[in-house]
């Protein structure tokens, strides 16, 4: 049998500080900057009682040129 891995990304936007928030087929989130390298240039997204995600449709991610 073959097992087939969906790989599953998600967008969001965080409304406290107005910045690309993606969550990884791990389930790690990363903060995303605009541009080309935006992937390369990646910071891990720490959770506060401020954040605020707003979930971003995914026919967006091209936008952001993400590996996936």
């Amino acid at each position: 049998m073959i097992t087939v891995r969906k790989i599953k990304v998600a967008l969001f936007v965080d409304r406290v500080s107005n910045q690309w928030v993606v969550r990884d087929p791990d389930g790690d989130f990363w903060i995303i900057p605009s541009g080309e390298d935006g992937w390369q240039r990646r910071e891990p997204f720490l959770f506060s009682e401020e954040s605020e995600l707003e979930a971003v449709p995914g026919h967006y991610l091209h936008m952001l040129r993400l590996p996936f």
